[in-house]
């Protein structure tokens, strides 16, 4: 069998695919982010999780190559990582009371054949209503800056939510592992 590799430097990915109990290794492709014009967010994650996945197909070039990519969606605005806490903040106001749905992209690329297998899914948060106090508490408590949507799902972020709904709560975080599973069983690789 192919050994993996995870196409990301995210811990929270790799703790995640840990779950699967493979032994994997992992690198973080150098790829552009910037979304194209016009460009849905569903067609911006699965170009992007293909992209970092084909990004290190020289590198590793009989292996089975794990790209992920996620982004929130707030009504038509495409929500990225915050990277502070001034825009955290303006992202949390802006889902308080809201509903955002968060597309994880997914491709599993297997380097030897060249064979890729695409998928994107969908997750919803349904946000309570916040008020300015528990953002700010929120934020100088975790300090999300690095994750779409400006919260931790696996932490204290799930404070911040009145309910979830999807059919992959791994997606929120960054990975669909039930998605994967179906892909590394169509490759061969059979789990558990």
């Amino acid at each position: 069998m192919l050994p993996l590799v995870l196409a990301s430097s995210s811990p929270y990915r790799r703790e995640l695919l840990s779950r699967l109990r493979q032994p994997f290794t992992w690198s973080a492709p150098a790829i552009d982010e910037t979304p194209l014009p016009r460009e849905s967010a569903d067609a911006l994650v699965r170009r992007l999780a293909e992209s970092k996945a084909r990004a290190l197909a020289e590198v590793h070039p009989n292996h089975l190559i794990i790209g992920s990519d996620q982004v929130a969606v707030l009504g038509e605005q495409i929500l990225g990582k915050p990277n502070d806490f001034a825009r955290a903040r303006c992202q949390l106001l802006a889902a308080s009371g809201a509903s955002v749905t968060f597309l994880t992209g997914l491709a599993l690329l297997n380097s030897a054949s060249g064979a890729c297998q695409v998928d994107a899914v969908a997750f919803t948060v349904h946000f309570r209503q916040l008020s300015e106090e528990q953002i700010d508490r929120y934020l100088e408590a975790e300090q999300p800056y690095d994750c779409a949507g400006s919260f931790k799902a696996e932490g204290l972020g799930v404070s911040l939510f009145r309910a979830t709904e999807g059919e992959d709560a791994t997606s929120l975080v960054g990975l669909p592992l039930i998605s994967l599973v179906g892909m590394l069983n169509a490759q061969g690789l059979q789990i558990p």
